[in-house]
């Protein structure tokens, strides 16, 4: 039996503009020079008439660049962990100065209730902050910091269509986005951090993969360059992309547009909500419709 689509959660616009920061990491002198490049990514975004902004995974790493030596692992999650009330006002200001939703990639932390996470602050545009929790941790992160994952992965309900986010290696997890499609996700966030080619590539195929078997937008952006004097943060490579359904309403390789690899920059992409939301329903292929879950369940042994 054919399975319903899932529920669109609020009035989702028929199109959206995402900007997408490579941001280049580089040494700093303090908080005041890194929000003062944040602020000026998300100025341009705005500029250019985006409804969301996203940036990289641990990009807020620059921060201990300006620290007079390395910090250990430990030492810098806790001071990175002081920055966290002056990082998060910065995105909400960032937030309704700008108009513009701001995915403040990852900041580590230790959080209110005492755990270490690697969170995904949001703030929208009418001034609130959001946060979601990476759930997968890699053993870099594991053995480095003593990070934990997160639990939850609810989707985020906003003015400019329903999104979920997946943190770097989050995305290479096929559970995550089908959990993230059935609440009705349109558009999956993916802020990442990734040191070689490789680790980029595993990523990159990864949200593809969930664009394509999900019927959503997919949204990636990583870091470049060098960052002197910070712990596990040596290198850093990307090349961010907008990744789309490979049917007729999207460009056929399923990318809708992608930056070169290793430079600063940004780049822009007009996601059509309405074209997504009928080729759930009418395209060459439908995913979501044409799932078996109750054969899933028979082969895991679970009963109907």
């Amino acid at each position: 039996m054919a399975q319903p689509l899932p529920t669109v959660p609020g009035q989702p616009p028929a199109r959206v503009r995402v900007a997408v920061v490579q941001y280049g990491q580089r040494r700093v002198s303090g908080f005041d020079e890194f929000a003062a490049q944040v602020e000026e990514h998300v100025r341009v975004a705005a500029d250019y008439g985006s409804d969301f902004v996203l940036f990289p995974e641990l990009f807020t790493l620059q921060l201990l660049s300006a620290e007079p030596r390395m910090l250990s692992p430990a030492e810098a999650i806790e001071r990175l962990s002081e920055h966290t009330p002056a990082f998060t006002a910065l995105l909400v200001r960032l937030a309704t100065q700008y108009h513009v939703h701001v995915i403040g990639g990852t900041h580590p932390t230790r959080t209110e209730e005492g755990t270490l996470r690697n969170p995904c602050f949001i703030a929208t545009r009418d001034g609130v902050l959001h946060r979601r929790d990476k759930l997968h941790i890699t053993p870099s992160e594991q053995g480095s910091w003593a990070v934990g994952g997160g639990d939850a992965a609810d989707v985020l309900v906003t003015d400019a269509g329903p999104i979920g986010i997946m943190v770097c290696y989050d995305s290479e997890f096929p559970e995550l986005g089908r959990h993230l499609a059935d609440q009705g996700a349109l558009v999956l966030f993916v802020p990442y951090c990734t040191d070689v080619r490789s680790g980029h590539l595993r990523v990159r195929y990864s949200c593809q993969a969930r664009a394509v078997e999900n019927q959503v937008y997919v949204v990636a952006a990583g870091n470049v360059g060098h960052c002197p004097g910070v712990a596990n943060f040596d290198i850093q490579y990307a090349q961010s992309g907008v990744y789309t359904p490979c049917d007729f309403p999207f460009p056929p390789e399923g990318i809708a547009a992608e930056a070169s690899a290793q430079v600063e920059q940004m780049l822009f992409a007009d996601l059509d909500l309405a074209a997504l939301l009928e080729a759930r329903r009418n395209g060459t292929v439908k995913n979501l419709i044409d799932r078996r879950p109750g054969l899933y369940a028979q082969w895991r042994g679970e009963a109907p």
